[in-house]
């Protein structure tokens, strides 16, 4: 499928004199206040046809669309298809044709995304899928029409009955089902690489399975660990890896061989590591996976980052700051120059806290340029550039490209190096906000940090505006959530000074539930530490300081180090002091 177009469905159809550009500039500003689609903006306050919007969402996919009330489905076709198969993907059998001699099934998708879809489809029909693009609304008519679901006798598991119900085959159940089909025939073979379609088609469904049970368990990462005796799947969900099953040994090569496929890798290098992206849409919303494949001893190790492309908009206000954070942090991005960076280990979260602050500061008096590796998420009107080494552009190279786009706000996926370092400097001291992350345990360890890597400190001084640094912790479970008294003296190393040594507290912790998977856990809270660079601060970087200097300068100017902000959100019923402990405390502090 053609991959998406730069250009946005608001500027398509102001380019189709669909809007003028008076309209475009409004629904953009729209859509920044809402944060609702610009699709849907368009529709609802500029009276854009659903016809249009369509029209140009199949154009921006690489597929035309199709009104299905004046092309409604060849009846020939219909019985091509299982009702499972279209129910659980949303697509229409619209007609077969032929083409250089190929035969072609048009197939109606609701979603341009869903390659699933048209993998199912070929498995099912023998032939190939040509998509095009319906509205959803008439897609489910169809389907009701059609393709009614009590046809599908297949039982829930029981397991599953309090839960939504599910497509019949799918889930943890298909899988069994589809290893049993493999198991007949010659596992060996299978080993070995068989590819013939009696077995892609139950490996199909496995690969398929295991991404939509990530999906539904909020994981952020799938890993395929192959061993000696079997494949070992685990999710990582609140920031923990759990084993949720095991495969046969037999599965892995051809499992391996379809993530390869899907994921636009070499399916004949086995020797070096790769990494490929996946795009799926799920319950009509859009994933971004970034899968990362790596050969061991045992065969070739499988690890998927699971991004949810709505999760950018989730808003800094959702993020966990306390208000005075907060106040701090907004006082900093609204600078009209100078550098902010986020500062903490890989995976905690300090991403989704920069694109959160480019939702929030994205407006049309603005021009913001971002240069990621990769770009995670697409953010409207915001100009985003995609590192690529081989052809020579990276961090730097970008940042100087940039100087001439006449840029308000830069930024910088991550300063890994001097050169980035000076850039980015550069940048701020010519009258730009830079925003950037930074891989260092606390706030104002990422002054020395930018020194060590070379940058004069007389530099960080003049342009580093603040530092924020944060952690990932889980939240309390609010289905199984308990209070329990404690003694004071037992949150002591957290930083709690009781003024009574027999004093209680009452916190509060998850018993452990389904929905929290037993854990006590569910979902993920941030825990912060914002350092502003003031006068004190400052001098300190230019004489260089050491950093429990700069340290106690900036706790005397109002920052909360991540101890103390974990502990007022164990005091405040939000996480445990155990989940502080263990995202918090490192070596040495």
């Amino acid at each position: 499928m053609a991959q998406m177009m730069r250009k946005d469905i608001g500027d398509l159809l102001f380019q189709g004199k669909v809007i003028t550009q008076e309209q475009l500039v409004q629904a953009r500003e729209m859509q920044s206040k809402t944060g609702q689609d610009l699709a849907e903006v368009l529709k609802e306050n500029f009276q854009v046809s659903a016809w249009h919007i369509l029209t140009a969402r199949g154009y921006m996919a690489g597929m035309k669309a199709i009104d299905l009330e004046k092309n409604p489905p060849d009846p020939s076709c219909l019985n091509l298809i299982q009702p499972r198969i279209a129910n659980l993907h949303k697509i229409i059998p619209v007609m077969k044709t032929a083409q250089n001699g190929q035969n072609i099934l048009i197939v109606a998708l609701a979603d341009p995304n869903n390659l699933m879809a048209l993998d199912d489809v070929q498995q099912a029909t023998r032939i190939k899928p040509q998509p095009v693009l319906a509205d959803a609304k008439q897609v489910e008519a169809l389907l009701k029409k059609h393709y009614d679901t009590a046809q599908e006798t297949a039982p829930v598991p029981a397991e599953k009955s309090a839960a939504p119900a599910e497509p019949a085959g799918s889930g943890i159940a298909d899988i069994t089902k589809a290893i049993g089909e493999m198991g007949d025939y010659d596992t060996e073979a299978i080993a070995d690489g068989d590819d013939s379609e009696v077995v892609q088609g139950p490996v199909m469904r496995i690969a398929h399975s295991i991404i939509q049970e990530a999906v539904k368990a909020g994981a952020s990462d799938i890993h395929i660990e192959p061993g000696a005796r079997n494949v070992r799947i685990r999710y990582r969900v609140d920031g923990v890896l759990h084993e949720v099953m095991t495969l046969p040994r037999y599965v892995h090569p051809p499992l391996s061989s379809r993530y390869k496929i899907m994921a636009e890798m070499n399916i004949a290098e086995r020797r070096v590591p790769q990494d490929g992206r996946i795009g799926i849409n799920y319950q009509n919303k859009d994933y971004d996976l970034r899968v990362s494949c790596l050969p061991t001893l045992m065969g070739e190790k499988i690890v998927m980052r699971i991004l949810d492309k709505g999760n950018v908009m989730i808003g800094l206000n959702k993020l966990g700051f306390f208000p005075d954070t907060m106040t701090q942090l907004e006082r900093l991005f609204t600078q009209p120059n100078g550098m902010l960076l986020v500062t903490g280990p890989t995976g905690a979260g300090k991403s989704t806290t920069l694109y959160s602050v480019l939702n929030r500061i994205n407006s049309v008096e603005r021009n913001i340029m971002t240069v990621e590796d990769p770009v995670e998420y697409q953010l409207p009107g915001i100009s985003q550039v995609a590192v690529l080494r081989k052809a020579g552009l990276t961090f730097a190279t970008a940042l100087r490209s940039f100087m001439r786009q006449d840029p308000d706000i830069i930024m910088v996926g991550e300063i890994r190096d001097l050169e980035t370092a000076e850039m980015a400097i550069q940048a701020s001291l010519t009258g730009h906000l830079v925003l950037s992350t930074l891989h260092t345990n606390d706030a104002p360890s990422s002054v020395t940090r930018l020194v060590d890597m070379g940058v004069e400190p007389f530099l960080v001084s003049a342009t580093l505006i603040g530092a924020l640094a944060q952690r990932l912790g889980r939240r309390i479970c609010e289905n199984c959530k308990e209070q329990y008294e404690v003694d004071a003296v037992e949150i002591a190393n957290l930083g709690y000074k009781p003024e009574d040594p027999s004093e209680k507290l009452q916190l509060w912790r998850g018993r452990g539930c389904e929905k929290c998977r037993y854990t006590g856990y569910k979902g993920r809270i941030g825990i912060y530490e914002m350092m502003t660079v003031n006068a004190d601060v400052a001098e300190m970087v230019v004489r260089r300081a050491p950093v429990s200097e700069v340290r106690n300068a900036a706790r005397a100017n109002g920052m909360k180090t991540l101890q103390e902000d974990g502990l007022r959100k164990v005091l405040a019923g939000i996480t445990t002091p155990e989940e502080i402990q263990r995202v918090v405390f490192t070596g040495g502090h």
